[in-house]
């Protein structure tokens, strides 16, 4: 099987800092990969290599077997890759509505009117959020804009949904909810997903697979069970004994 992201070999320096070392990555079709580590271990640097954001100097990024960077060459643009992402700022638009914010990326794939009414109200019902399309950003909870977010970046129905800590701002027991919305949906519609985070009961909560990223390269990956049954390292063993 032809995996959905792959990175091979991928080396990304910033002036003379080497912020991803050698790394390589693959995330399956359906599959939803947690991406563990800390603060500095270059989670969002690998996020913004696979949205083309940042061209790594040595290595490949393929999307569905199709190169798409490739040693210091950005060669399928950022808009054209077929990709979703949920920031942690969430980034929706504050002058449009619920279902404005839903609709714009709709609109760039020419989607007709009806489609795109069709599919707003399927995922607004989805998510909890019927009857609140003419609510605007400000109007909403932290809750209910996380569930924009999603609701946005699932619309469009993408290649892979990349989210980049969107729920460290939440407090537990509304993080706790979203974590079970976020699964139900991801693995309703057999979304390809990978789920940056620093909490290991969210990568936990949510992936199919953990990959441990130490510094620049993913040192471990493999299920919660095979993780803490063989860690490869300290660094491994001493990350999942914060796990309850």
């Amino acid at each position: 099987m032809t995996a959905a992201i792959e990175l091979q070999g991928i080396t990304l320096r910033y002036l003379e800092r080497r912020v991803i070392d050698g790394l390589s990555l693959k995330v399956e079709p359906g599959e939803v990969l947690a991406l563990l580590g800390p603060s500095g271990s270059g989670k969002t640097s690998v996020l913004r290599i696979i949205l083309g954001f940042a061209t790594p100097q040595l290595g490949t990024v393929r999307l569905s077997g199709e190169v798409a960077s490739e040693a210091g060459r950005l060669v399928v643009l950022p808009e054209e890759r077929g990709l979703a992402v949920v920031f942690q700022d969430l980034a929706l638009w504050p002058h449009l509505t619920v279902a404005g914010n839903l609709a714009f990326g709709l609109k760039s794939r020419g989607a007709t009117p009806r489609e795109r009414e069709a599919r707003i109200q399927f995922i607004l019902g989805r998510v909890g959020l019927a009857g609140k399309e003419l609510s605007h950003p400000g109007q909403l909870s932290g809750g209910e804009r996380q569930r924009v977010a999603i609701a946005r970046a699932l619309v469009r129905e993408p290649r892979a949904v990349l989210l980049d800590e969107p729920l460290s701002n939440l407090d537990v027991g509304l993080k706790r909810e979203l974590l079970s919305v976020f699964r139900d949906l991801l693995k309703e519609r057999r979304t390809t997903a990978l789920y940056v985070t620093h909490d290991l009961r969210e990568a936990a909560a949510l992936g199919d697979r953990i990959a441990v990223m130490e510094q620049g390269r993913v040192v471990q990956q493999g299920t919660l069970e095979s993780l803490r049954a063989n860690p490869s390292s300290r660094f491994v063993r001493e990350l999942l004994d914060d796990f309850a």
